[in-house]
């Protein structure tokens, strides 16, 4: 691998997370509107679009049916069953649990690489990872956690969640080795419409849909086309520029961004904590450099 391959990407992971750690403040305007399965499923049709345009003035690639239908599992993986159990556990626990379980995701990523890649865990890789993984628990403070007994199953839930991902994104990795990312990327959303609708047609009819306006179109329109289209993407073309041990560990700067931007816009403090824990996952991700 080139410096310049790592460079883009480590890049793409980055701005991925960041993207996804910047998008919640959007989501929880637009969430008190759209019922989540219900904008995930435009989401999904939003970045299938994006991604189609983009598609049609590029070289197409060809894929076998076998290749086709193996692309759309990874999907169902990633954005069926792993982003489910998501909202699930968002709604059963609290928002501080969920950064905390979901921060596992880069360890799970250790655990599938081995067996689905052949990617040994190495030394470089392991140290990078404790030390980022100690940085963002710094950054997401576990004080802040909640251990209700009532709060079990939504806890699972996010756990599920983190390790579906994980094997999602090395997955990824498995299916676009030899491939354009922007195609399998569409695919792979597609993916998650199935199980997206049906659950969206039970919100709709049980919940409804409140009063649409220009900034709740606004909203849909930026978490389709830039936490969905763009970001999914980065996200696949960092897993098949990088290891999967070192591209994971991008995810850490999701809850670092997402921090920052709640300082700026909801006034939240910054701890000296965060700027510690802040430090620790840049030294992780210059360690996990170093070997590539």
């Amino acid at each position: 691998m080139t410096n310049t391959q790592f460079l883009r990407g480590l890049f793409s992971g980055l701005a991925a997370a960041s993207i996804w750690g910047g998008m919640y403040v959007v989501s929880k305007v637009v969430l008190d509107v759209i019922p989540p399965f219900s904008l995930l499923t435009l989401r999904l049709l939003l970045g299938i679009l994006a991604l189609g345009i983009v598609i049609v003035f590029r070289p197409k690639p060809i894929f076998a049916k076998q290749q086709v239908w193996s692309i759309f599992l990874v999907g169902v993986v990633g954005y069926g069953i792993s982003l489910g159990f998501q909202f699930v556990g968002t709604k059963l626990s609290s928002a501080s649990n969920g950064s905390l379980v979901t921060s596992a995701t880069p360890a799970f990523v250790l655990l599938f690489a081995p067996s689905l890649l052949n990617e040994r865990p190495t030394m470089h890789r392991v140290i990078a990872l404790i030390i980022s993984t100690l940085g963002v628990v710094a950054v997401i403070d576990p004080r802040t956690a909640e251990l209700s007994p009532t709060l079990f199953w939504g806890n699972m839930s996010l756990l599920a969640a983190a390790l579906t991902w994980a094997l999602y994104s090395v997955l990824v990795r498995k299916v676009t080795q030899t491939a354009d990312v922007f195609t399998p990327t569409a695919i792979m959303l597609a993916g998650g419409l199935p199980s997206s609708i049906l659950f969206s047609a039970w919100e709709i009819k049980t919940q409804g849909i409140g009063s649409i306006t220009p900034g709740i179109i606004g909203g849909i329109l930026f978490l389709g086309i830039i936490s969905t289209a763009i970001a999914m993407f980065l996200w696949n073309y960092a897993f098949a520029e990088l290891p999967a041990a070192v591209a994971s560990l991008t995810f850490f700067a999701q809850p670092v961004v997402g921090i920052l931007l709640g300082a700026i816009f909801l006034g939240e403090k910054i701890t000296p904590l965060f700027l510690f824990g802040g430090v620790l996952i840049g030294i992780g991700l210059i360690i996990a450099s170093r070997e590539s």
